[in-house]
């Protein structure tokens, strides 16, 4: 578990510099987007930093992805071969199943995850 935890301190620091880092370059951003007219080495940078962000929000979008497939997707398998088991008459796995149900409710209720049925 302090694997854990160390993990998560990291990752928090990461975070937290990603998007300090972020705020010091949009800024930068919409000045060069607001302004009328451009020199040529602005217009360059405009470029290079709208180039930039949008290389940043495909990666944003690739994590997001990842961590909703594992977060749920994996979950919802599980769930799922949990209670083909508990069909079957294993009752720990209904015991387990059921767990997973009122997490899963919770979370719907909470706005956590939304239902698309």
């Amino acid at each position: 578990m302090e694997d854990f935890h160390e993990q998560q301190g990291a990752l928090d620091r990461e975070l937290e510099r990603f998007i300090e880092l972020l705020h010091q370059l949009l800024p930068k951003y919409h000045s060069l987007l607001k302004k009328e007219a451009l020199e040529q080495h602005e217009l360059v940078r405009l470029g290079e930093i709208e180039s930039y962000l949008l290389s940043v929000n495909s990666k944003i979008m690739k994590i997001k992805g990842e961590l909703e497939q594992n977060l749920f997707g994996k979950s919802l398998d599980t769930y799922y071969k949990l209670k083909n088991q508990a069909i079957e008459g294993d009752p720990q796995s209904r015991l387990k199943m059921e767990k997973m149900r009122d997490a899963f409710s919770e979370a719907l209720q909470a706005g956590d995850i939304i239902n698309l049925n």
